[in-house]
């Protein structure tokens, strides 16, 4: 059985969790386009060696971020997502209801 580090609730088998994806960076929510969006939801890297990745914890759906060596399956550390991402990304506003074009 392979066990996994959840930073929330300790060590759990690793059929409690879901993978999901790499960590890279965001387009800018300004002037990213839609290539830009696309490659960051769709496209993995598929890198050789360390790399950082979204794990869930689905029991709890506390997502956190593993660091793990795609060569050897090893998992190397887990920590919370706030560890690497400090401030919250703002997007433009929706119009509301009845403002905007028509």
């Amino acid at each position: 059985m392979k066990i996994l580090n959840c930073p929330l609730n300790g060590p759990r088998n690793i059929s409690e969790f879901v993978w999901g994806g790499e960590v890279k960076p965001m387009p800018d929510p300004g002037v990213g386009s839609d290539r830009d969006w696309g490659a960051f939801v769709f496209l993995e890297n598929n890198t050789a060696g360390v790399v950082r990745e979204w794990w869930c914890h689905v029991p709890t759906s506390f997502w956190f971020i593993g660091e793990r060596d795609t060569v050897t399956d090893e998992i190397i550390r887990t920590y919370p997502a706030g560890e690497l991402f400090r401030e919250r990304v703002e997007f433009a506003a929706r119009p509301k209801a009845g403002e905007g074009t028509r």
